[in-house]
């Protein structure tokens, strides 16, 4: 059922609008006893999902007994950061998700299923897993609360991702990861039907009809005027999440007339501290990238390449080597075979040579970029030469020189339109 839509490719809702929307639809809701939030974390800061939390808090008050953020495999929050997010949201509601212990299985979608949406490409189960305080917790109700934006996994973020990944286990996460990169990054990006949405909404129908879930979901533009929020959609089934596809599709998809030689990205430092995440960068770029060009990703906050430990030894010891490479080294090594995401990342954050990316990082020596098969620039020196604060979002001329310049990888998704099929 649809509570609440608004949204169009020129709306901008404003935090009283979202509040209006938001409440519209509680209210329909009717009254109830204990009530689960499941925001995500800092990585979606502009997301408005930590505005949308602490409103929801507000109307709930003390019946909002739990605020789960829907971790995947990331750090567990800070206590500033969650401050910064959620502004005055009591941070003793906050719970931490362990992807490796503090999870559930549903119920398991059939190999036959998983083989079928996926072309015949993988054929094993795949668990539907969530964190057991959606199960054991008591609620009547759960907000899951996101942005809907072009994903390299899954081809639209959010939705019951926000629940079977974003609060799932390690198995469950693997395998959708690696299904997603087999399957083909580029046949899934900007799309709302993909084999692992599939696998996901299959999992809705099957174990998870009788769970209260609400999804509470925007959708937001950047533009060289600032964030723009274009669409707030709240529904309890796929409607909301289709309503609200197809708007990011319109906002966050940016068809190119030709492929782009030179592209400078920018990562938020307080976002983006690790190439698991900054690697957005590429996902987002690489359907617009011409044959033998650059990709600059200018990292100031980069300290790490995974956020897990284990995922971060992995990163490090085999590196971005494109998908034939990662698909060997995986039939060979149980430690690959075991950690499926990072195999799963390891193709995403490969060009397959076809074009050159350098890494700028803030904290990561140049040994270390160059070890994972990046190529490596001083970042004082190449913000000096692209400094963020004078360029805007699409073309500049830099020294005669044209470049695509790309404030926030994580708000879209770019495309040469032949490569978009």
């Amino acid at each position: 059922m649809l509570y609440y839509k608004r949204g169009s490719e020129n709306d901008n809702l404003t935090a009283d609008d979202l509040k209006q929307g938001l409440y519209n639809a509680l209210d329909k809701l009717g009254q109830k006893q204990k009530v689960l939030a499941i925001p995500p974390d800092i990585t979606r800061f502009y997301s408005r999902a930590g505005e949308l939390t602490n409103m929801a808090w507000k109307y709930y008050g003390d019946t909002m007994t739990d605020i789960l953020p829907a971790l995947g495999t990331h750090y567990a929050m800070k206590e500033h950061e969650i401050k910064r997010m959620f502004a005055d949201t009591p941070v003793d509601l906050f719970r931490v998700h362990d992807w490796r212990n503090d999870v559930v299985t549903l119920g398991e979608v059939p190999g036959e299923f998983v083989s079928k949406v996926s072309g015949g490409k993988l054929d094993y189960e795949w668990p539907a897993q969530v964190n057991k305080l959606l199960v054991d917790g008591g609620f009547d109700l759960m907000l899951s609360i996101g942005q809907v934006v072009p994903h390299e996994v899954i081809g639209m973020a959010n939705y019951n991702k926000n629940i079977f990944v974003g609060t799932g286990g390690a198995e469950g996460i693997n395998k959708s990861h690696f299904l997603g990169a087999v399957y083909g990054m580029e046949q899934i990006m900007g799309r709302a039907s993909t084999p692992v949405r599939e696998i996901l909404n299959y999992a809705s129908d099957n174990f998870a009809k009788d769970m209260p879930i609400v999804y509470v979901l925007t959708v937001l533009e950047a533009t060289n005027e600032g964030q723009k929020t274009r669409g707030l959609f709240i529904g309890d089934d796929v409607e909301c999440f289709n309503l609200a596809a197809e708007l990011s599709l319109k906002v966050n998809f940016k068809m190119l007339d030709k492929p782009l030689k030179k592209v400078v990205v920018y990562l938020e430092p307080e976002e983006f501290k690790s190439t698991w995440l900054g690697n957005k960068s590429i996902y987002r770029t690489c359907m617009a990238m011409a044959d033998g060009g650059e990709l600059i990703v200018l990292a100031p906050g980069l300290k790490e390449f995974g956020e897990d430990k284990e995922i971060d030894r992995l990163i490090r010891k085999y590196g971005y080597v494109g998908s034939d490479e990662v698909l060997r080294l995986t039939k060979e090594n149980d430690e690959l075979k075991n950690n499926l995401s990072a195999a799963a990342h390891l193709i995403h954050g490969s060009s397959e040579g076809r074009f050159n990316i350098i890494y700028c990082p803030g904290h990561v020596t140049q040994k270390e970029i160059e070890s994972v098969n990046f190529k490596y620039a001083d970042l004082a020196e190449m913000i000096k030469k692209y400094n963020p604060e004078k360029l805007k979002n699409g073309f500049n001329t830099v020294n005669g020189e044209e470049i695509f310049y790309i404030a926030n990888p994580g708000m879209g998704l770019w495309s040469f339109k032949d490569r978009f099929k």
